[in-house]
């Protein structure tokens, strides 16, 4: 066996971001839903799941976005498909500004 454990590591860790790549986002938020529901353990679900699930999505997209694009609300608003006002309302809800 070659190399040091401190060497290895980084192969390791690219190894492992290579596959979480190949695995769809979709895959991801099932996931989490699975591990969500299996968590109730027999209480009910909240009646407004929907746009619980649309929030804690929405809000670290939004924040990513802004970090990829450093700021620029014109070009998140393009990488994200809508439009700068839709953008600032969004920011401003989640207090992103």
């Amino acid at each position: 066996m070659s190399g040091t454990v401190k060497e290895r590591r980084p192969v390791v860790a690219r190894e492992k971001t290579v596959e979480r790549r190949k695995r769809p986002l979709c895959s991801c938020i099932d996931s989490a839903l699975l591990r969500f529901f299996a968590d109730l353990d027999g209480h009910e679900p909240p009646r407004d799941l929907y746009q619980m699930v649309v929030a804690e999505v929405e809000q670290p997209l939004l924040k990513s976005v802004m970090e990829y694009t450093r700021g620029n609300q014109s070009k998140a608003a393009e990488v994200l498909g809508i439009n700068r006002s839709t953008l600032r309302k969004k920011l401003e809800k989640y207090g992103l500004q």
